[in-house]
């Protein structure tokens, strides 16, 4: 492992190590194990994390990023807890949902992120990796890690299902004598003695034949399987975590850390090395203090690295290089930008040091629940350009994603750009209280002093965030109850039901069983609204925001009329409450057109209106729209007929508003009357017409429809056919 090791490193004697506990969140009995992936992430099945969090256990759906207990084996057994990072779901072969009868299945990964900062009193060691073949002798271990768990197997044979190149699955065949793989034992590392290297993850194990009258176990017989399980091959997890992103990037590039002799970055970094520690006292002072403070094993106090050895470490551990610029930047400030510059030729290194990464943690996981909602408004205001990601994006993998991101390219006469992250933080400061305002700029203050970027370039964009902060200060977040509304048998309809009160989403409903008619869903909604308490500092009434598919855009869910016998008035969505309707599978069906989405949205006060009332090709309106970005609203004004190609081509391209009248025939006079309403003020004035069309149909004739896609504000993950809910 050479003279920089890892902490807690489990010796080969002592492989139970390497597993980690993930525990239940109701009664705290093992669900599973798991093992390191990296410095401080732990890679398990994804049916342990949903045994942990009292799911159905082979649950597709991604699942909330709540707190997992796991216990990791270090210097000592530490409990902490940890957040789904990445998600693997499992699936079948053919790509659907696991049956409760299937024995094997695909997928079925999670990688979660601990807590607490990574270091040497926490992970154990990253074990190495290595293929799984067949005829390894290998060991696997309980969840509780206990050594006398060990249950010794052989890899029987890899198997790749139908349709598939490449080996998914690996039957391990157990001993006669001693442990046998069983419940606790999935998502725990493989072992392979012989290499010395994790070969894989346990999964699951072939239960004995059952009575299909009785579902007892049949009496044995010789004929039965004894003692097989399956695991994933690592070179399936490989594939399957890199095509989510979810492998570190020292395990994409080479298993064992290598680097090529021949890497620029390399051969600089050892010369600086070289130069700049060239006795053996100061690399040896040196490597120990850079040990210590990427939590890693520190090796002989004697003999220290050499300058190849400590060039090679700075350029694996992805946070190694930042920590040896810290150490740097005070005294030799000139070497400090040497060393940063010979980094940033290699995809490597991170941007923040261990240090100022936990601190960052830190101050997020303290913010309120409203600033971190709206961490994603922060970062599009912040990095206008930048593409956003698809729905919504755990935060840990936000910030990996933003320490990636290069300079804002403002700085000049060769000075240090500001990075993408400081910068979202200054934005996120705008959005928080004084207190973490100053707690989050001093932080920004220690890493842009270790970068040796100027204290003015780091004002420049302090100033931008501020003058953002104070556009939007005043601006409240309106409350929303969003309903998924899914047809069902003629007539009737299924409901799923959350609220935003400004403080993200939280489901109210989850009963996707019940059938309701029109007027029932409408009691069943207003139910909803009856049990908000309205914000003191806002009059406004609660936005409805109805999640429909393509086929459901003109369902008059703002006609729905709640009757009862005993109330004095009905009760009709629509004209109580401003109502619009959103579109996920249309809005974000292609990736390409979601910056043209939020930079419209940015433009709503005063980007311009099309109206479209001749009916045009669907086709012709796409090199219109493209070229059209600052068009934020269209008016539809034509028949039925080409009507939903048209609304549907726009929505597609990224236009957030979009209105039509889905019972006119001829010339709308809705069309006409919306015309002298604002776009941001569309909700309440369509609102205020379906009232008037109640009151007085002949004199408003329309019946408006509001397509209303705020790049704002999330939406919940939607199974856009039959909503699957947990038991």
């Amino acid at each position: 492992m050479g003279w920089f090791g890892l902490s807690g490193a489990a010796p080969v004697e002592e492989p139970s190590r390497l597993v980690v506990t993930v525990r239940r969140g109701g009664d705290g009995r093992v669900a599973g194990a798991g093992f390191a992936l990296g410095p401080d992430t732990v890679l398990t099945c994804a049916h342990v994390v949903n045994e942990a969090l009292g799911r159905p256990l082979l649950d597709p759906r991604t699942p909330r990023r709540e707190a997992i207990r796991v216990e990791v084996r270090g210097a000592a057994v530490t409990s902490c807890s940890a957040r789904l990072l990445h998600w693997v779901a499992p699936r079948s072969p053919g790509g659907g949902p696991v049956r409760e009868t299937d024995q094997e299945w695909l997928g079925d990964l999670a990688v979660l992120r601990i807590d607490e900062p990574a270091g040497r009193e926490v992970l154990p060691a990253v074990a190495g990796r290595a293929d799984m073949a067949a005829g390894q002798p290998v060991h696997a271990w309980h969840g509780g890690g206990h050594p006398s768990t060990l249950a010794r197997l052989t890899v029987a044979a890899l198997h790749a299902p139908l349709g598939h190149l490449d080996p998914a699955l690996g039957y391990l065949d157990g001993e006669a004598t001693g442990m046998a793989v069983g419940p606790g034992y999935s998502g725990g590392p493989v072992w392979c003695p012989g290499e010395g290297a994790v070969v894989g993850l346990v999964v699951a194990h072939f239960l004995p034949p059952r009575s299909p009258a009785t579902g007892e176990p049949l009496a044995y017989s010789p004929q039965q399987l004894v003692r097989r399980s399956w695991a994933v091959p690592w070179q399936r997890v490989r594939d399957e975590l890199a095509a989510v992103g979810g492998l570190p990037q020292e395990l994409e590039r080479d298993e064992d850390g290598g680097l090529d002799p021949g890497d620029p970055a390399l051969i600089l970094l050892e010369e600086a090395v070289e130069e700049i520690l060239y006795s053996s006292t100061e690399r040896s002072t040196a490597a120990a203090r850079l040990a210590r403070q990427c939590g890693v094993g520190e090796g002989s106090s004697v003999t220290p690295p050499t300058h190849a050895e400590f060039a090679r470490f700075l350029l694996t551990h992805p946070r190694a290089l930042a920590a040896f610029s810290g150490m740097l930047r005070r005294d030799s400030p000139a070497w400090a930008d040497r060393v940063l510059a010979a980094g940033s030729l290699s995809g490597t290194p991170r941007l923040l040091s261990p240090a100022e990464y936990a601190a960052l943690r830190r101050l997020l996981r303290d913010l309120d629940r409203a600033v971190l909602a709206r961490i994603p408004e922060a970062v599009r205001a912040a990095l206008p350009h930048v593409p956003a990601a698809p729905g919504e994006e755990p935060l840990d993998l936000l910030l990996d994603r933003l320490e990636a991101l290069p300079g804002d390219g403002q700085a000049a006469g060769g000075e240090r750009r500001v990075p993408a992250l400081l910068r979202v933080m200054e934005y996120v400061g705008a959005l928080s209280s004084s207190g973490k305002r100053a707690e989050q700029r001093l932080w920004a203050d220690g890493v842009a002093q270790r970068l040796g970027i100027s204290r003015a370039a780091l004002g420049e964009r302090r100033t931008d965030s501020q003058a953002w902060g104070r556009s939007v200060r005043g601006r409240t977040a309106r409350t929303r109850v969003l309903v998924q509304v899914t047809r069902a048998e003629r007539g009737l309809h299924r409901l799923r039901i959350w609220c935003d009160e400004g403080a993200g989403l939280r489901q109210v409903s989850t009963d996707s069983l019940t059938a309701y008619s029109a007027s029932d869903g409408a009691r069943e909604v207003l139910r909803v609204l009856d049990s908000l308490t309205p914000a003191a500092d806002d009059e406004r009434a609660p936005l409805v925001e109805v999640l429909v598919d393509r086929a459901s855009l003109n369902l008059p869910v703002d006609e729905w009329t709640a009757y009862d016998a005993d109330e004095i008035v009905p009760g009709v969505l629509g004209v109580e409450f401003p109502l619009v309707v959103h579109c996920p599978e249309l809005v974000r069906k292609h990736r390409r057109f979601d910056s043209h989405w939020r930079g419209r949205w940015r433009r709503l006060d005063s980007g311009k209106t099309l109206v479209v009332s001749d009916a045009v090709a669907p086709g012709s309106l796409y090199p219109m729209l493209v070229n059209q970005l600052d068009t934020v609203r269209v008016c539809v004004d034509v028949p039925p007929g080409p009507r939903d190609g048209i609304v549907q081509t726009c929505l597609v391209l990224g236009v957030p508003v979009v209105v039509w009248d889905r019972g006119q025939d001829g010339a709308s006079h809705l069309v006409r009357h919306m015309a002298d309403v604002a776009t941001p003020e569309l909700p309440d004035g369509v609102r205020d017409y379906r009232a008037n069309a109640h009151a007085r149909p002949p004199d408003f004739p329309g019946r408006p429809v509001l397509a209303w896609a705020d790049a704002d504000r999330t939406v919940p993950r939607l199974h856009l056919t039959e909503p699957q809910e947990s038991a």
